[in-house]
């Protein structure tokens, strides 16, 4: 059976929404030796969608992904037997296929008996050299490509795909495209409303967190070994650069990805409305796991989702008759969910994703 939002207890010392949220920085993982297989993935060249200022929609891919170039994701094989299926690993904004959740995560599917496919989206980790600019909360353009090759990988294996964070976002921004580019998706922490998520990261309990991840974010921009422009580079100086994530989309990821500001952007890359709206049967089956105190990404865009495909549920499973779940426990953070019974590498979340996808192979 899989497990219910009232199942996850917070786990001792790790109480409290920021404990939570930094438990992997604060007392990093022993992981073992990443033995990933490295796999390249060609871009296209042509753009997905309209040009700037005429109304991307989920599609949209001018600017940064009309350069083209190269993807790195790292395959990992399943621990014992014959994989039951290949899973995409998309981290959140600022990660990378090595960054502690993303490892985590992969390794308890591998166990399971799941191959993985840890992405670096455009500009993030050990592929920023393979790829000019960065991503944004909607890239099909660079995602499309990316479902192909996984699909030939997993060659009659169904595929399956697992967003921590903003990856979660770019994933159900990529079926809102392909309703059946995925056979099914489990996000984590993920943002349904961009505005939102943007104003509860600057509220000034989140000013640490807003400074990590802007400094993460200006220099991953920075080190673009194809350059920057000039005047993206002035806005990104030292003293004189963003000091909150709306501004840094606002002169980067908007542009660059060919909206005509950043409301625009929030708007057209925010999958809450055509969650709440689209009632196709043939949407991958999703699994939206959420914490109630997550201090990043407010939770009120999951209950209003699960209010309107599940009334009466509220902060427990509810599965409607699309397949969506929605799983709302009140505490874990963001992309935390370090729990009583935890394996020394795992989480909560992460054996939720592998129940919930072993259930669908079942």
């Amino acid at each position: 059976m899989v497990r219910s939002a009232a199942s996850f207890q917070e786990r001792w010392p790790w109480l409290g929404p920021d404990l939570q949220t930094l438990r992997d920085t604060i007392r990093p993982l022993p992981l073992p030796a990443d033995r990933g297989e490295p796999i390249t993935i060609d871009l296209d060249s042509i753009s997905v969608g309209p040009g700037p200022g005429a109304g991307p929609g989920p599609g949209a891919g001018q600017g940064a992904a009309g350069r083209g170039g190269r993807l790195l994701a790292l395959h990992d094989p399943p621990t014992t037997g014959p994989a039951k299926g290949l899973v995409m690993v998309v981290h959140g904004l600022g990660g990378s296929s090595g960054r502690e959740g993303v490892r985590r995560q992969a390794l308890n599917l591998q166990q399971a008996g799941f191959a993985v496919l840890r992405l670096n989206l455009r500009g993030a980790g050990p592929g920023r050299a393979l790829a000019a600019g960065t991503y944004a909360a909607s890239c099909n353009a660079d995602l499309l490509p990316v479902v192909a090759k996984a699909r030939a990988l997993a060659g009659s294996l169904p595929l399956f795909g697992v967003g921590l964070s903003l990856g979660g976002t770019m994933l159900l921004n990529l079926l809102r495209e392909q309703p059946q580019a995925l056979d099914g998706l489990v996000t984590a922490s993920s943002p349904l409303d961009l505005a939102a998520c943007s104003q509860a990261i600057g509220q000034p309990r989140n000013w640490v967190y807003q400074r990590w991840l802007l400094k993460r974010l200006v220099a991953q921009t920075l080190a673009d070994p194809f350059g920057v422009s000039g005047q993206e580079r002035q806005a990104l100086l030292l003293g004189r650069g963003p000091t909150t994530i709306r501004a840094f989309d606002a002169a980067i990821t908007a542009p660059r990805w060919g909206y005509s500001s950043v409301d625009h952007y929030y708007a057209e890359a925010s999958p809450l409305a055509s969650l709440l709206n689209d009632q196709s049967p043939s949407l991958a089956p999703l699994l939206l796991v959420h914490a109630a105190d997550d201090p990043w990404v407010p939770v009120a865009a999951l209950h209003q989702l699960q209010s309107r495909l599940n009334p009466g549920v509220s902060g427990v499973n509810g599965v409607n008759q699309r397949g969506l779940e929605v799983c709302i426990p009140a505490k874990g953070g963001h992309n935390g969910f370090h729990g009583v019974g935890d394996g020394p590498l795992g989480s909560w979340s992460d054996a939720l994703a592998v129940e919930w996808l072993s259930a669908l192979v079942a």
